[in-house]
């Protein structure tokens, strides 16, 4: 299970992609206060290492790791207002 925080002042409606594709309220999400929990895991990539980056600029290994992304439309006194890469909390932060 993951979870992401809400920014400041979010109101509803919501509108709520991860990686590109919208969510279903009930379905794909739950939300809980200002979190969105999610029922799977979320996962972020890290930064990248000087041997890993460099092995992908000289097309040794080309490969990236998980990189999930949760993108939110909300209201906010009145206007529409996007989050972008909202960060992904750690299981015991909800």
């Amino acid at each position: 299970m993951s979870a992401v925080r809400l920014p400041r002042g979010a109101g509803p409606p919501f509108e709520v992609y991860l990686n590109g594709v919208r969510q279903v309220a009930g379905k794909d999400y739950e939300l809980r206060g200002n979190l969105l929990v999610f029922d799977r895991e979320l996962v972020k990539e890290g930064k990248l290492g000087f041997w890993r980056w460099l092995s992908m600029a000289l097309s040794i290994a080309g490969s990236y790791g998980r990189n999930d992304s949760v993108d939110v439309h909300y209201s906010l006194a009145g206007r529409r207002q996007v989050a972008v890469a909202l960060d992904i909390l750690e299981d015991d932060a909800d």
